[in-house]
Order: structure tokens, then C-alpha cells, then sequence
């Protein structure tokens, strides 16, 4: 077996075991705890993260682990595990339901696989690197839209939205005056996925974390859409500023990015 095929095969069983983990915890007690005003974190973060570093640890020893809850290892190793336990935990915390689990891994800094995980729905989004994107195994595609009047996107703000002045509100305000519809749903990795599969056509973000972004921008690009900074320039999942989109609303989206106010 090649190594990046028990790779996949590693980061498919730890994303499922990871999902039952979380439909599981819906069916008992969710506790909470603060890491600021806004961001906060569960006891069933931590439990589903435990079980995803345990499982990579176990086959490979020697890779490096990228956690949002900070079971991370550090060791040099050309592989990194970029892991979100739970992207939408305040979703989560108040049982609304619209969250995932998120692993990529990367190579050599180039994330070469994607999984986004929606335990609740059974939908499993993946990507491999040159090998196209996947829901339940099923090829995906970036939709058709050509307008940006006619677009539905997504966005969402960051946990510092009360004290930082850079917010998205300006953005927000002026895509709602230019698309069809604008959502906020609380989990960035699964709106990535919803681009890639057609169902949103553009997305944009201020100040995620490579956890949140990693597996679903390669899904996305592996489904044919586009990434960039707010300016057009290109994206890395350690960047502050995230725009994705099927690609043909692309320039109109950066165009509104680009206004001031």
C-alpha cells in the first residue's frame, strides 16, 4: 500500500469515527467553556480531537499535527495534519444543526487531501489533490452562475467582531446590495464545500485559521472554483483574508471587496 493511499485511508476512518463522536454527544450533556467573549469550546471538541490525533498518532508517529484545540506535534516531517474537531461549535453548543468535522493533510506545504464531514446530513466532502472532488463518493462541481445578481453567497465574522472595527459588516452590507441572497451559517469548512458542490456560488471571510480552511479549499478547487486574498492575489490557508467562488463571479466579488465603506 502507498503511503498516501493509507493516508486517505487513515484520515476516512478517523473523520467517521470523529462524526459519531459528535452525533453521539448531541444525545448527552454539551458543556461549554470560553477562550474569549465569543469563541468558546466543548467538551465534545476536545473529546472528538483526542480521538482523531490519537488514531494519526498511532500510524504515523512521525508526521506533524495542526489542531485547533492543541493536540499539536511539531516534529519536522514534510507531513502536516491540519485538524478542526468541530467547525460550528456555537452551532453545536446550541444544537443547531450545521456543523463538521475537518482533515487535511499537507505535504510538504501543499495541502494534498480534504475531508469536510457533515456527521448529521451523512455527507462526506473529499478531495485529493488532482483527483477531483467528491460528495458520498459521487463527483462534484462549482455551479454556473455567470452574475453576481444572481448569486447566493456565504460569509460569516470573526470572534472579535465587538472590539475590532475590521469586521465584514461593510462587506456584508455592500454584497447584499449585489447578490441574490447572503447566508451566514456558522461553519467555514462546510460553506467551502457547499461551493464546491454548487449549492452556494461565493464565499468570503476575514481571519480564519488554516484548520478552518484547509480541506475545504483544496475541495473547492479540485470542484473547479477559485481562491484568492480580497485583491485577486493568491490564497494561502495561512492568509487572513479568504475569497472563494465558482470562479465566473470572481472579478465582480473582488470589485466589491475593493469598495471602502
Amino acid at each position: 500500500m502507498t503511503e498516501m493511499k493509507r493516508i486517505r485511508e487513515v484520515a476516512l476512518r478517523a473523520a467517521k469515527k470523529a462524526g459519531q463522536i459528535l452525533k453521539k454527544g448531541l444525545e448527552g450533556e454539551v458543556t461549554v467553556s470560553y477562550k474569549g467573549d465569543l469563541n468558546l469550546v466543548t467538551n465534545i471538541d476536545h473529546r472528538s480531537e483526542e480521538a482523531i490525533v490519537a488514531l494519526v498518532n498511532k500510524q504515523f508517529p512521525g508526521h506533524q499535527v495542526l489542531a485547533e484545540e492543541g493536540h499539536d506535534r511539531t516534529e519536522p516531517s514534510p507531513f502536516r495534519w491540519i485538524i478542526d474537531p468541530l467547525d460550528g461549535t456555537t452551532n453545536y453548543s446550541h444544537r443547531f444543526p450545521f456543523f463538521c468535522v475537518s482533515i487535511a493533510v499537507e505535504i510538504r506545504g501543499k495541502v494534498q487531501l480534504g475531508i469536510v464531514l457533515d456527521p448529521l446530513r451523512n455527507e462526506l466532502f473529499f478531495a485529493e489533490k488532482g483527483k477531483g472532488a467528491f460528495l458520498n463518493e459521487k463527483p462534484i462541481s462549482v455551479s454556473s452562475v455567470t452574475r453576481l445578481s444572481k448569486s447566493l453567497l456565504v460569509t460569516g465574522f470573526a470572534y472579535d467582531v465587538r472590539t475590532d472595527p475590521i469586521n465584514n459588516f461593510n462587506h456584508f452590507i455592500n454584497f447584499s446590495m449585489k447578490a441574490q441572497g447572503v447566508r451566514r451559517t456558522g461553519s467555514a469548512a462546510l460553506d467551502l464545500s457547499y461551493v464546491a458542490s454548487g449549492r452556494l456560488d461565493g464565499f468570503w471571510e476575514l481571519k480564519l485559521q488554516p484548520w478552518d480552511t484547509a480541506a475545504g479549499s483544496l475541495i473547492l478547487t479540485e470542484a473547479g472554483g477559485k481562491l484568492s486574498d480580497f485583491s485577486g492575489k493568491s490564497y494561502s490557508i495561512y492568509d487572513s483574508e479568504l475569497l472563494a467562488s465558482n470562479g465566473k463571479i470572481h472579478r465582480e466579488m473582488i470589485d466589491v471587496l475593493q469598495k471602502v465603506g
